[in-house]
Formats: C-alpha cells, structure tokens, sequence
C-alpha cells in the first residue's frame, strides 16, 4: 500500500513539473524565435512539436531528480514521512518507489532515442526555422569509405537520393579511376548509379599507351550498408542520433581509421548519461530530513534544486565537450556517471546496514 501510494504521488510531481518545465521551454523559445520562423502554420506547428521533444528530451532527467525532492516534501509537510517510519517502514522501504519510476521512466527515455523523430528533434525544429523546410539537403559532402574517395554534391536524406556524383579510386596512392553519374539512389542495402561514365587512366603515360579510357555503365553499386541518414549525420557533423544509426555508423567506420570520439559520445549520453537522474535521486534522499523540526524544509528544498541544477549542469557541460571532441568521452560521460553510480550504491549499502 505505502509503495503504490509513494508511485502515484511521485509520478503525478513528476508529470507535473515535466509539463511545467516543457512549456516553460518551449514557449521562452516561441517568443524569441517567432519572427524568424515561416509563415506556415503547418511549420509552425511542427516546429512547437519538435521543440517540446527536445525539451524533453532535455529536462526529462531532471525532472524526476526534482519530482522526488517535491514529493519528499509534500510528505513532511503532512507529516506523512514520519507516519510511515511509525508504522515499521525503513528507508529502503520509502526509497523503492522512488527507484523503480525514476529507473523506469529512464528505460523509456533511453527507448525514445530509437525513434527519429524524438532524437533529430532539434536538428528539425532548426531546418524549419532557418530554411522553411521539414529537412534541408546537405551539399558538398567529400569522404572517404572502402579507400575510394567519394563526392556528392547534394544529398536528400529523406528521399534517399545523392546528385552530381564523382568518385576516384586510388592505386598506389596514384589516382586509377574516376566515376562520373548525375545521380544515385539507395536501394536494398546499396547506392545504386544508373547512367554512370568511368574514366580511366593509365598507369603511365608514354607512345605506347592507349591514354584515358572512357566507358559507360548503366548499374553500379557502391556505399554497402551506408544508408543517407547515416551519410549525412556522420560527415556533416551531426550529433543528433538515434541509438540504431550511432551503434551501425561505429561497427561500419571503425575499420575505416576514422575518428569515431563523436559517435561514441552519442551512444553514451543516449544509453548511459540519463541514468544519473536515478543514482541522483538515491543520493539526495538521503539528505531529506524526515520532519520540519530537523530542519527549515524550505532552505533545504532550494538547496536541493539548487544542487541538482549544479549537478546537470556540470554532467551537461562535460558531455557537449565530448560531443565536440574537447575531451575523451569516456572522461567526460562516462565517468561522472560511474562516481555517482558507486556513490549511490554506497548510499543504499548504509542504509541497508544501519536498517533505517
């Protein structure tokens, strides 16, 4: 009974100060943004809606670090704490409810990055602010994959098609052969070229030589497994993810000798960075006094939000660092996230000792 009334209290703060947060978010974003974004109302409409997924994807962690101190709170104030402890409840007993939604909803939030939309929400809200568009093509990508030096000049992720094509395949670090086609399209795992001139030149140059040799295919088949959203996410930069696209682009370039620091970045702040909101709320609880007379509940409360903004803060500075290759992911993900992991568990190692 105390454990499903501790969840539905926890849960309805939870929902409330997400909401709260969301809105704030968004709507301090509107008023700044308004004047730049198109006169659609589709757009516009779109652009809130993929905004409030980035706020959630931003403050849900956090929220329910700050749903916890709430409803620890509301629980001293009714003195509903101390009923509990007077009734034989320990601790732990308190604390479960409070483990099992945050580590919960945090499964849920990690499951949100597999879904486009939720995890390129901010790379889309800004295509239609700045270009007026649901997903803008990327121009001028150069790159190198399976030791073929490959250009394409516009690439439409969404249409799955790549225009004005040139590829050169070296020899022994001497140019052998160029591919020329106005376009490709990706297809059954493959880009598919139709239509392509390959022009070939020799390995010397002397009398006896045929010179350049131009042929014309009508298939050709290349970039095995790189589909364009990957294409364009990894070479222009983006860090906006889903947790399918970074773990293929990683297992696909780690043999290429690319720097995959960025990639990685992603698959840690996606799968490991938001479990610091349950190991967060396991170490603040502790801190929470079990009634007013040991305490000012309202120094303590700012304290605590106080603290947890200075928390995120930090775990959010050092992962943007990451992302942007500043720092070794592995230093500024992951191990914040171990710390407050171990930290946790020595919280609820005590408490399981002591028995309180």
């Amino acid at each position: 009974m105390a454990f499903r009334y501790i969840f539905f209290h926890y849960f309805k703060f939870f929902v409330i100060i997400l909401g709260a947060l969301s809105m704030f978010f968004v709507g301090f974003d509107y008023m700044g943004n308004s004047a730049k974004l198109p006169s659609s109302s589709n757009l516009v409409l779109l652009y809130l809606v993929y905004k409030t997924f980035f706020a959630i994807d931003l403050l849900l962690p956090l929220s329910l670090v700050f749903a916890m101190v709430s409803t620890k709170i509301n629980f001293i104030r009714s003195n509903a704490l101390v009923s509990f402890y007077s009734l034989g409840y320990s601790k732990f007993d308190i604390l479960k409810p409070f483990i099992a939604l945050s580590v919960l909803m945090t499964i849920i939030f990690v499951s949100l990055h597999n879904i486009p939309k939720f995890a390129n929400a901010n790379e889309l809200a800004t295509n239609i602010k700045k270009n007026s568009e649901y997903l803008s093509p990327s121009r001028d990508l150069f790159f190198i994959y399976k030791n073929k030096y490959i250009y394409f000049r516009v690439l439409k992720p969404l249409q799955q098609k790549a225009f004005g094509i040139r590829i050169f395949k070296l020899k022994d670090k001497k140019l052998k052969e160029v591919i020329v086609a106005k376009s490709a399209f990706y297809n059954n795992n493959f880009w598919h070229i139709k239509n392509a001139d390959v022009i070939i030149k020799p390995d010397s140059f002397d009398f006896n030589s045929k010179g350049m040799e131009v042929k014309s295919q009508n298939e050709l088949k290349i970039l095995k497994g790189f589909r364009p959203k990957m294409l364009d996410q990894v070479y222009e930069g983006s860090a906006s993810y889903t947790i399918k696209d970074a773990l293929e682009a990683y297992f696909l370039l780690k043999s290429e000798n690319i720097n995959l620091e960025k990639i990685k970045a992603v698959l840690y702040k996606s799968l490991i960075y938001p479990f610091y909101a349950p190991f967060l709320v396991i170490i603040i609880f502790f801190f929470v006094p079990i009634s007013a007379r040991f305490l000012n509940v309202s120094i303590f409360s700012f304290i605590a939000i106080v603290s947890s903004l200075l928390i995120w803060g930090v775990l959010f500075m050092l992962s943007e660092l990451s992302k942007n290759e500043t720092i070794p992911p592995e230093i500024g993900i992951l191990l914040p996230i171990v710390i407050l992991f171990l930290t946790a568990i020595r919280f609820l190692k005590k408490a399981s000792v002591i028995g309180s």
